[in-house]
């Protein structure tokens, strides 16, 4: 796999084509991991995500005590048990991973003694009061910085709560029931919106399924974990987007995706492609335990217009920014109700309108959106603003471009997906 350089040019191509295996689910790797971590016994995770969030996780986990072997085809961790990690020396450094911050703070929280979270500057920004205010009624006692990392935890016995997050977020979702696993009594979380399931499901998998009542979910403290020997992670649907997305911009395209989770809770932009007029085709091959997993193939077709309401967001926060090539390459493209984007690793909302426009783009913003429309892209520099998802969005946009451009802050990308550029190369060079 090649170093992708800090500033990176892009030459356009005229279309997409040929087949992708995906590299592992980034939010499920994290899920197996933590749980892995607090199982008895030897779990095997094949097909762990390469990037450098899920390799956050390993490191934190590892300073608490789980064995961790990182090999080239799998993960081995050697759990401790619940509630049996055991204080780390130094600061745990989540990097640029939310998900590790906000999910391991859950399971620290049920540990009898101090831990520091923190991560980089970008981390350092984003909302932790959201997982801060739960844990403290549960029985923690958490300190942050203004409702900011990094995160003082002073962990012990937890008491269950039922608990209503204001904002619907699998990974607050997720913290309060990993916590719930070390509290006495049952912990309820009921979501305002459904939320990806990654967490119950492998809750199952790790023999502690929840109890689900519509948006009622149910953990029981107080249980052991089994251990599952071996686990593969699916292919990431949301690395998968990119290239069904590029598909369907650019006519005479065609990508198969291999291997590729096929979890409800995110083929959400499938739907959007397909309203936009793409042609799409999904093809389940099976299950890896708890996971459904199978084939997506995408190609271009006329364009019509898409709009994306507020109800719908929850389901496509990740994909919207790559979504918005709709609107530049088709008909239009607007979306509604998506403040959560300006909490991410960057203000994707103005981040994005700011790549876009270097581009040639015609983009409008506002506090909870933005709407792009039809435009002819004349090429120039774009900034990811450290934000691997709005660096894959521009490298995209670049290909429809009258001249080459450039991307400045492309090893973005090393956070989910360090091989995008050496893919993108494979299916730009098929199909020239």
């Amino acid at each position: 796999m090649s170093v992708v350089p800090s500033t990176r040019p892009l030459i356009p191509a005229a279309r997409l084509c040929g087949i992708v295996v995906l590299p592992g689910d980034k939010s499920i790797s994290h899920r197996y991991a933590m749980l892995a971590a607090l199982a008895g016994g030897r779990t095997t995770l094949h097909h762990y995500a390469p990037g450098r969030d899920c390799r956050s996780t390993l490191d934190c986990l590892a300073a608490l005590g789980a064995g961790v072997d990182h090999e080239a085809e799998a993960v081995r961790i050697e759990g401790r048990g619940i509630g049996r990690l055991t204080a780390p020396v130094d600061p745990l450094d989540a990097g640029n991973s939310g998900s590790t911050m906000r999910m391991l703070a859950g399971i620290l929280a049920g540990h009898p003694f101090r831990s520091v979270l923190d991560g980089d500057r970008s981390l350092r920004q984003r909302p932790m009061r959201r997982i801060a205010d739960p844990l403290t009624r549960m029985g923690a006692r958490i300190e942050t910085r203004e409702g900011r990392a990094p995160l003082v935890i002073d962990g012990g016995p937890l008491r269950a709560i039922t608990f209503e997050p204001e904002v619907p977020s699998a990974q607050v979702k997720t913290a309060v029931l990993l916590a719930g696993l070390h509290a006495e009594g049952d912990t309820t979380v009921i979501e305002p919106a459904p939320t990806r399931d990654h967490t119950e499901r492998a809750l199952a998998a790790f023999g502690a399924p929840p109890s689900i009542d519509g948006r009622r979910v149910t953990v029981r403290g107080g249980q052991a974990l089994v251990t599952p020997h071996d686990l593969v992670v699916p292919g990431d649907a949301s690395s998968a987007a990119f290239w069904a997305v590029g598909a369907a911009v650019f006519p005479g395209s065609e990508v198969e995706l291999q291997g590729v989770g096929l979890n409800p809770g995110r083929l959400a932009f499938l739907d959007v492609l397909r309203a936009a007029g793409a042609r799409v085709s999904v093809a389940p091959v099976g299950e890896q335990r708890a996971e459904p997993v199978g084939r997506i193939t995408v190609s271009a077709g006329p364009l019509t217009a898409v709009r994306v309401s507020p109800r719908d967001v929850p389901a496509l926060i990740d994909e919207l920014p790559v979504l918005a090539l709709l609107g530049i390459f088709g008909a239009g493209f607007r979306v509604d109700g998506a403040a959560e984007l300006r909490t991410k690793e960057a203000d994707r909302i103005a981040a994005l309108a700011a790549g876009l426009r270097a581009l040639g783009a015609r983009i409008e913003e506002w506090a909870d959106g933005f709407e792009v429309t039809p435009s002819r892209l004349r090429g120039g520099s774009a900034d990811a603003a450290g934000d691997h998802r709005l660096a894959m969005t521009f490298a995209l946009a670049a290909l429809g471009a009258e001249a080459p451009s450039q991307l400045v802050g492309a090893e973005a990308v090393a956070v989910s997906y360090p091989g995008f550029f050496d893919d993108l190369r494979r299916l730009t060079d098929a199909a020239a």
